[in-house]
């Protein structure tokens, strides 16, 4: 049984990493005032930490919470067995078999009829970097069916950033609940064990597992103080615990390895919790998307939600961008995004309505790849209606996509390669770009 005085819900505002402290109980007097470790906590409750960053982590970035719970965290381990999860990859992976420099789009893959877990549901399309040294990434999808029943999970490799495409879900974590459903994210913290059920019939979406540095908002620099994504827009759960006997499986993700341990109750027991790592959830309707309203096209980094910082600044480890309703009010500028090739590598995904560059075959649930150095940008028609469409403010409407893009080269799955409904005729959207040039000036 799920106890606290609020099951589920939000405190105000807040974003990791901006040394923010929140505090919640779901009891009374569980949280210790004053001090972090007392001699003895109340109603007999452990004290214990999460560390997100080192100890001596810079103020500012040091991210960590004090948790008081009914057991402490070493109950909740046993002895460890590996398990096999062959549709989970970590980089790194790469099948010299596999073609991966190709500008490659998907269809939406079905969730099957077969029972499937978060853990279970769990599908691989590319990863980059490697695991053991936490540089890097894998883009997931996620096809659920099945609640998670006496199980839990937890992830020591990597943060993981859920998008979801289609139902509602509900983690329920060790700090609380977050339900999320589709134009909606949560981030969920490296460490943090939880459990996910469905709330609306099956779920599917995708899923960036962050290896490397946490994600973090972005830099608005002269853009200033507004705009973009708010840290108060951001939700953290309020406490909520399980004091509950039963026999159950908690499942470890280990360097790219997969264990499972048994216990005898729920591990999530945390009844207060006070700090600043925390999941998350955020709704990608309230982003405010800023650009150009006299002429010229900005590059698609005004679209940038979060950020996972890769050391090298101006170099992310993984952008995640949003591409929303907004007006084009630009005049004498090709609205859509132009043909580029640059070193980042784009992944994307429709979670609903249609993208203005890509108005078919890129349909909600579907995505694309288009790697480093891969030249990509509108089909034949849209380029045509583009180019010749009045230059009046127009809004873009129903519209929702999102890309996860990455400094990293991105190297294909078995899966996304030979199992995902992979689109063989993607490359000749492009096919009815023509010759244009006459040699006369002034021709347009």
């Amino acid at each position: 049984m799920v106890q606290g005085d609020a099951p589920y819900g939000t405190t105000p505002g807040y974003m990791p990493g901006f040394g923010n402290d929140f505090e919640t109980e779901a009891l009374p007097g569980a949280l210790p005032q004053g001090r972090n470790s007392p001699q003895k906590c109340n109603y007999g409750l452990y004290a214990e930490q999460l560390s997100g960053t080192a100890f001596t982590a810079p103020r500012g970035e040091n991210e960590r919470t004090w948790c008081y719970r009914i057991r402490p965290s070493v109950k909740h381990v046993g002895r460890f067995q590996r398990i096999d999860m062959p549709y989970w990859k970590s980089a790194p992976c790469i099948d010299p078999d596999i073609q991966s420099l190709v500008q490659n789009r998907w269809d939406p893959v079905p969730v099957p009829d077969a029972p499937l877990t978060w853990i279970s549901g769990m599908r691989t399309m590319s990863t980059a970097g490697d695991v053991n040294t936490q540089v890097g990434m894998a883009a997931h999808i996620f096809l659920v069916n099945a609640d998670m029943e006496d199980e839990y999970f937890y992830s020591a490799d990597s943060e993981l950033m859920v998008v979801p495409q289609q139902g509602w879900m509900r983690f329920t974590t060790e700090l609380g609940i977050l339900d999320i459903a589709p134009q909606e994210i949560a981030i969920i913290p490296r460490g943090l064990v939880y459990k996910v059920t469905l709330l609306d019939g099956p779920a599917r979406g995708f899923v960036c597992e962050n290896y490397g540095m946490k994600f973090d908002l972005p830099g608005r620099g002269p853009i200033g103080a507004n705009c973009l994504a708010n840290p108060r827009d951001f939700k953290t759960p309020v406490a909520a615990f399980e004091d509950r006997e039963a026999h159950s499986r908690v499942v470890i993700k280990w360097c790219g390895q997969f264990h499972e341990t048994f216990i005898d109750h729920s591990p999530l027991d945390v009844v207060a919790w006070h700090g600043n790592y925390a999941p998350v959830k955020y709704d990608l309707n309230t982003f405010s998307p800023v650009g150009a309203i006299l002429f010229d096209h900005p590059d698609p980094s005004i679209f940038t939600v979060l950020t996972a910082p890769s050391g090298q600044e101006g170099t992310a480890n993984i952008d995640f961008v949003i591409f929303k309703d907004r007006w084009l009010p630009a005049e004498d500028t090709f609205r859509p995004p132009w043909y580029h090739k640059n070193i980042m590598t784009e992944f994307m995904g429709n979670i609903h309505g249609q993208y203005d560059a890509k108005p078919k075959g890129f349909v909600p649930g579907g995505m694309s790849l288009h790697n480093m150095m891969l030249p990509h940008g509108p089909d034949a028609n849209s380029f045509e209606k583009a180019s010749n469409e009045p230059m009046v403010p127009a809004k873009l409407e129903n519209t929702m996509a999102f890309m996860f893009e990455t400094r990293f080269p991105q190297h294909l799955t078995h899966f996304a390669a030979n199992e995902a409904p992979l689109q063989d005729d993607y490359v000749d959207c492009w096919d009815g770009l023509d010759k244009k040039f006459d040699g006369t000036p002034g021709t347009k």
